[in-house]
C-alpha cells in the first residue's frame, strides 16, 4: 500500500508543481498588466480617436452609419454612456437611409447598452418594438440579446418566483438563438458551449472550447468570455486550480483589451481572498470597481458592492497587523539600540580607564587582539553560511577593524605628546613649548601614516585596483607611482568613490585639499576614459566586484 501511494505521489507532485508555476506566472503578468493600465487605456483612447478622425471626414450617411457602429463596438464594453450614445446616433443615420436591418441592428444595440446600464424597463420596450420577422438575418443577434437582458434582470429579481421566471426566459432565448447562427460561427460556439454547460457535460463544453480558444485572435472580446466558461466547467468539477488559470487568462484578456465591463477579475479577487492573498483580492476588487464605475455597468457594480467591504474589512485588518508588526519590531530596534548604546558607553569608560597605565593598555591590547580573532573566526563561519552579504559590508567590517586599531594607536601617541608637552612646561621651556605648538610636523606625519594605512586597507580589499583603474583610461595616460607610494591623490579620489563617497566636499575634506582641486582632478581622470565620459566613474565602481 506503501509503495502506492509513493508511486502515486511521484507522479503527480511533479503536474501539480508546474500547474503552481504555472498559475504564479500568470498572476505575475496579470498584476504587470493591471500596473501598466495606463498603456492600455491610452491605446484604446487611440483607436478611438482614430475613428473620430476618420468621422470627420465623411458626411455619406452609409459611411457614418458605419463608423458609428464601430465606435459603439470600441465603447460597448468600454464606457456605456457614450455606447448608448453612439448607438442613437447610428439608429438616427440608420432611418434617415429607411434602412430597416440597419435600423432593427440599432436597436439591438440600443438594448443592449440599456441593459448595462440597468434601464431594464427601456431595453425590453424596445426589444417588445423590433419586427424581428422582416429582418431574419439578425435573428440570432436578437434572441441573444433578449437572453443576456432577462439573465440581468434576474440578478436584480425581488423574489425567487420572478428570479425563476427571468432564467426561464433566459433559457428560451438562448436555446432559440442557437439555431439562427452558421454552424461552426463563433456563436453557435459560444451558445452551443452554454448548452452544454447547462446540461452539465462539463468534459465536452471544456473539449470544445479549449481547442478554439487557441484560435480566437487576441483582439477578440469574446476571448475572455471563452476562457470564463471554461473555468466555470472546472469550477463544477471542482478542479480549482484549473478554473483559476481559465480565470486569470480571461482577466488578462479583459484588461488588455481594456473592457471595463467584465466577470472574470471580480471572480478572481474573491478565490484570492479565500486563499488568504487579501494584497492580491484588494487589488483586483479595487480595480474591478473602478472599472465598473467608468463603464457606468450597473449590474457588476452592484455585484462588486457585496464582496467589496469583506475584501475591504480583511485588508485593513491585514494593514492593522502589519502596523502593529512593525511598531513591535521598531519598538524593539530602539530598545536594542538603548542596551548597545549604553554597552558601548561603558566599553569606552572601561578603555578610558585601562589607557592610564602601559601593563594595562598591554593587557587590553591583549584582549582586543584575542577578541578581534574571535570575531575574525566569527566572520568566517559567517561568511561561509551567508555568501550573500553584500560588498559593502566586507567594507565596514575591514574599515571599522581599522579604525578601532588606528584609535587605538592615535589614543597612546595623544597620551606620548601630552607627556612631552607637560615635561617642556614642567622644565620651563616655554619657546620650545611654542615651537612645538607652532610645528605642523606631528600633524603632517600623523596624516602621512594615516593615508598610509588608508591605502595598505583599500588595496586589501581591492588588491587590482590600481591595475584596473589604468585600464580604463586611454593609451598612454596610466597613472605612474612614485618609488614607495602605494597610492598618490588621483587614486585616492576615485578609491574613495569606489567606496561610495561620491561628494566632492566630503573628498575635499578627507583628502585636505580645495573643493576646485578635486573638481579639477575627476575632470581631468574623465577626459582621459577609455570609453564615454559620463560612465567612467560608473565602471570605477564596478571594479573588484567580481570578485566579491
Amino acid at each position: 500500500m506503501l509503495k502506492f501511494w509513493t508511486s502515486i505521489l511521484v507522479v503527480f507532485f511533479p503536474l501539480f508543481l508546474f500547474s503552481q508555476v504555472e498559475i504564479d506566472s500568470l498572476l505575475n503578468e496579470l498584476d504587470s498588466t493591471i500596473d501598466k493600465s495606463e498603456f492600455y487605456h491610452n491605446k484604446k483612447e487611440t483607436e478611438i480617436n482614430k475613428l473620430r478622425s476618420l468621422l470627420k471626414l465623411t458626411a455619406i450617411n452609409v459611411q457614418k452609419y458605419e463608423i458609428y457602429e464601430k465606435l459603439y463596438g470600441e465603447y460597448k464594453f468600454y464606457q456605456s454612456d457614450s455606447a448608448l450614445n453612439y448607438a442613437r446616433k447610428s439608429m438616427k443615420i440608420a432611418t434617415e437611409l429607411k434602412d430597416l436591418a440597419k435600423i432593427n441592428t440599432s436597436k439591438l444595440n440600443l438594448a443592449s447598452t440599456m441593459g448595462t446600464l440597468g434601464m431594464y424597463k427601456e431595453a425590453t420596450d424596445i426589444l417588445n418594438k423590433i419586427n424581428i420577422k422582416s429582418t431574419p438575418e439578425i435573428k440570432g443577434a436578437y434572441f441573444g440579446a433578449c437572453s443576456t437582458l432577462y439573465l440581468s434582470m434576474s440578478d436584480f429579481a425581488a423574489t425567487s418566483q420572478e428570479k425563476n421566471d427571468y432564467l426561464k426566459l433566459t433559457q428560451q432565448y438562448r436555446d432559440s438563438s442557437y439555431h439562427f447562427y452558421p454552424e461552426k460561427s463563433e456563436p453557435f460556439i459560444i451558445h452551443h458551449s452554454n448548452k452544454l454547460f447547462e446540461n452539465k457535460k462539463y468534459d465536452e463544453t471544456i473539449r470544445l472550447l479549449s481547442d478554439y480558444f487557441s484560435k480566437i485572435d487576441k483582439n477578440n472580446p469574446d476571448k475572455a468570455v471563452v476562457a470564463y466558461i471554461i473555468s466555470q466547467a472546472y469550477q463544477h468539477k471542482k478542479e480549482y486550480e484549473q478554473e483559476k488559470k481559465w480565470l486569470i487568462l480571461s482577466a488578462l484578456s479583459d484588461l488588455q483589451l481594456e473592457k471595463k465591463e467584465y466577470i472574470s477579475l471580480r471572480s478572481l479577487a474573491y478565490i484570492m481572498y479565500e486563499e488568504g492573498d487579501i494584497d492580491r483580492a484588494y487589488k483586483y476588487m479595487k480595480r474591478t470597481l473602478e472599472d465598473a464605475l467608468f463603464c457606468n455597468a450597473r449590474l457588476r457594480t452592484f455585484e462588486i458592492s457585496k464582496m467589496m467591504p469583506i475584501i475591504n474589512e480583511a485588508y485593513q485588518k491585514q494593514n492593522d497587523t502589519n502596523r502593529k508588526q512593525l511598531v513591535m519590531f521598531l519598538v524593539s530596534a530602539s530598545i536594542l539600540s538603548l542596551f548597545l548604546m549604553v554597552v558601548l558607553f561603558l566599553l569606552f569608560k572601561q578603555m578610558k580607564k585601562l589607557s592610564k597605565a602601559k601593563q594595562e593598555i598591554s593587557s587590553t591590547n591583549s584582549q582586543l587582539i584575542t577578541l578581534n580573532n574571535e570575531l575574525h573566526l566569527f566572520n568566517e563561519k559567517l561568511n561561509e553560511t551567508n555568501n550573500t552579504l553584500k560588498e559593502a559590508n566586507l567594507v565596514k567590517e575591514i574599515y571599522i577593524g581599522r579604525y578601532m586599531d588606528q584609535c587605538s594607536v592615535y589614543i597612546r601617541k595623544l597620551d606620548e605628546y601630552r607627556r612631552k608637552l607637560n615635561v617642556i612646561v614642567t622644565s620651563g621651556k616655554t619657546t620650545e613649548l611654542v615651537k612645538m605648538i607652532k610645528s605642523k610636523e606631528f600633524i603632517e606625519e600623523e596624516l602621512k601614516d594615516f593615508y598610509h594605512n588608508f591605502d595598505q586597507t583599500f588595496l586589501l580589499l581591492f588588491p587590482n585596483f590600481i591595475e584596473d583603474f589604468n585600464n580604463l583610461l586611454t593609451d598612454n595616460e596610466d597613472i605612474k607611482l612614485k618609488q614607495g607610494e602605494l597610492m598618490n591623490t588621483e587614486l585616492r579620489i576615485f578609491a574613495l568613490i569606489r567606496l561610495g563617497i561620491s561628494d566632492s566636499v566630503k573628498i575635499a575634506e578627507f583628502l585636505r585639499y580645495s573643493l576646485s582641486t578635486i573638481y579639477n582632478y575627476r575632470t581631468k581622470l574623465r577626459n582621459k576614459a577609455l570609453g564615454p565620459r559620463d560612465e567612467f566613474e560608473a565602471n570605477v565602481m564596478r571594479i573588484g566586484s567580481i570578485n566579491k
